[in-house]
């Protein structure tokens, strides 16, 4: 089942990384910032709240390869990794009247980092390396800015590819793509260190891919997409410990998509390896394989987005009020392969 779906709800953008700014009283405008990464610039557009337009009111140049983003907490300043060398993290200043954004600082980071996002009280920018197995978190200023260099690097398996914490920021969980685990840490609120909670980890199927994280409004649960399989994993989320246990999958795709699960990408070989020769010209073209990549939730927690680049579906479930699980509603078709979702509540901040 396909539905149709407005403008005004949801913006699903085939682009690697999107963020948005609404209306509030420090802010003159409703702003949508895009990375355009082979561009290497970040795109600024004007949205109207009431038909959900979007004007182009201009870009900024950022580096080759821009791709995540992430706001402050109080919306002030931009954050946008940049994936090729020098790796680096931009801090941008929004200015509250034009959404315009300025460059305000730049701090070096040690890998390429596939994910950015900030601990709730603004203090620290966590991010996720994929290629290079590890998570760091750098500073924040007082004033916002990010620049001072790492603060930690931990190592992690194979691909890590998120990093969120809870709505307490208490807690921080980490999936690692490649090992199907989701990491489980707790925050020294006195040092600034991801310190392993116990348990360090919990497993996911093998081949699912576990993928992207949100949080449930309520904090009471956690739902994590998996690139390989196509699922949305539910979990609960003991609020006293900060661990997860495993409540259900739900299919991202409907019965009969035709897709074959999708395959993890092998270790790197080592450095003295011989190299493989390429493929021939006569080869098998691979079949078609599940590619999930978003997920996020509405700010009431009512309904649920992934979204499948293979298919350029968007999917949606509704959330239980009481137990938060999920029952898959439909899906709409996007532009080609939508990576980034990004949800906004009209009228609201």
């Amino acid at each position: 089942m396909k539905r149709t779906i407005s403008a005004l709800t949801t913006l699903c953008l085939a682009v690697a990384g999107a963020a948005i700014i609404t209306s509030t009283p420090s802010f003159a405008k409703t702003m949508v910032y895009v990375s355009a990464a082979t561009d290497g610039e970040i795109d600024s557009y004007s949205m109207d709240m009431a038909s959900g337009a979007l004007t182009r009111m201009g870009s900024i140049a950022a580096g080759k390869s821009v791709m995540p983003m992430a706001l402050s907490p109080d919306r002030s300043y931009l954050y946008a990794v940049v994936r090729s060398q020098p790796y680096r993290v931009m801090t941008y200043r929004i200015d509250p009247a034009t959404g315009e954004l300025k460059e305000a600082a730049v701090a070096a980071l040690p890998d390429s980092m596939a994910y950015v996002s900030v601990e709730k009280k603004g203090r620290l920018l966590f991010l996720a390396s994929y290629g290079g197995d590890k998570i760091a978190s750098l500073p924040i200023t007082a004033d916002g800015l990010v620049k001072d260099g790492i603060k930690q690097v931990v190592l992690t398996g194979h691909n890590a590819h998120s990093i969120v914490s809870d709505r307490t920021g208490k807690y921080v969980f980490v999936t690692n793509l490649g090992s199907d685990v989701v990491l489980q840490f707790v925050l020294n609120q006195k040092t600034g260190m991801l310190e392993p909670n116990s348990p360090a980890s919990v497993a996911a199927k093998a081949g699912q891919g576990p993928r992207h994280i949100v949080v449930s409004p309520d904090n009471k649960s956690v739902y994590i997409v998996t690139e390989l399989s196509g699922d949305v994993i539910h979990y609960a989320l003991d609020a006293d410990k900060g661990t997860l246990t495993e409540q259900e999958t739900t299919a991202v795709l409907a019965p009969g998509s035709g897709l074959e699960p999708g395959i993890a990408p092998p270790v790197p070989p080592a450095f003295d390896a011989p190299a493989k020769p390429s493929a021939s010209a006569g080869a098998t073209a691979a079949p078609p394989r599940i590619w999930a990549a978003d997920i996020a939730i509405t700010p009431d927690g009512k309904f649920l987005y992934a979204s499948e680049r293979s298919t350029s579906t968007l999917s949606i479930f509704s959330v239980s009020s009481g137990s938060g699980a999920l029952t898959r509603v439909g899906s709409i078709d996007t532009e080609k392969q939508p990576r980034a979702s990004v949800l906004i509540r009209l009228g609201g901040t």
